[in-house]
């Protein structure tokens, strides 16, 4: 799906163009007008309301730039350990290869924090509280998903994440509320309503292994085998090349 519109003019005509396919995209998947998450600046997605007034927020505030993946609105994501950098040494020089890995962090461990609304307050917590004391343009929350949408959109892994949780973490104000684990950001996510399914994919894009190509071993439009090829070209049966999340709201 064209995501330019994005970074047009907000009075342009590939704005509007743009605004509405979103919506139409949001309404088909989550089967609702008036539960949507708003993903404008100001709500980044953190707030839900009708077709009408997101239509306007979006207008009026501007779209959230690095939304890159709308998986809150019912997008496919590539797991965000799919492009994990490795660095190895080839004759004496650094070369850099993107290696595929999956993510081991079952969603069960967090529960259905949908289901229990005294879990949910508990999980969220402070989460309205300002990311460092004084700070009046993040909060918790607001930070977290901000600093979500970059994990997914250059494919960090979960270690790097956490690291890049500490670091931030070091580096703002005594008092900040970062979380400082991948278990932490994702179990406050999962509190949100963002839940996963996971799915093997060819690692070309063209299909995923589920309903009639449930038990493929190859893709049937490239040919590309469905298993991770090791270092040694042996394929590893049983462990994809590719696997992708389906991200469904709760709420």
């Amino acid at each position: 799906m064209d995501k330019s519109w994005m970074h047009s003019d907000r009075r342009s005509k590939a704005y509007e163009l743009g605004v509405e396919a979103f919506l139409n995209f949001a309404v088909e998947n989550l089967l609702t007008t008036t539960h949507i998450r708003c993903p404008c600046v100001k709500c980044v997605n953190l707030k839900l309301f009708g077709v009408g007034i997101i239509r306007d927020h979006v207008y009026f505030n501007g779209i959230d730039q690095s939304y890159k993946n709308w998986t809150f609105h019912g997008e496919p994501w590539e797991a965000t350990t799919n492009a994990s950098r490795n660095v190895e040494e080839d004759d004496g020089h650094s070369r850099y290869s993107f290696v595929s890995e999956e993510i081991d962090m079952d969603d069960n461990d967090f529960g259905d924090f949908g289901s229990d609304p005294y879990e949910f307050a508990n999980v969220i917590g402070d989460g309205d509280q300002p990311v460092y004391p004084g700070c009046r343009k993040y909060t918790k929350l607001s930070a977290l998903v901000k600093l979500y949408n970059l994990k997914a959109k250059h494919g960090m892994s979960d270690v790097c994440f956490t690291e890049l949780l500490i670091l931030q973490g070091d580096l703002l104000p005594e008092g900040n509320t970062i979380p400082t684990s991948m278990y932490e950001a994702k179990k406050t996510l999962c509190a949100l309503g963002l839940s996963y399914e996971k799915m093997h994919a060819c690692p070309n894009d063209c299909i995923l292994y589920r309903k009639e190509y449930e038990d493929s071993t190859n893709c049937p439009t490239c040919g590309i085998s469905r298993w991770k090829e090791g270092k040694d070209s042996i394929l590893k049966e049983g462990v994809p090349a590719k696997v992708v999340f389906s991200s469904n709201s709760k709420v």
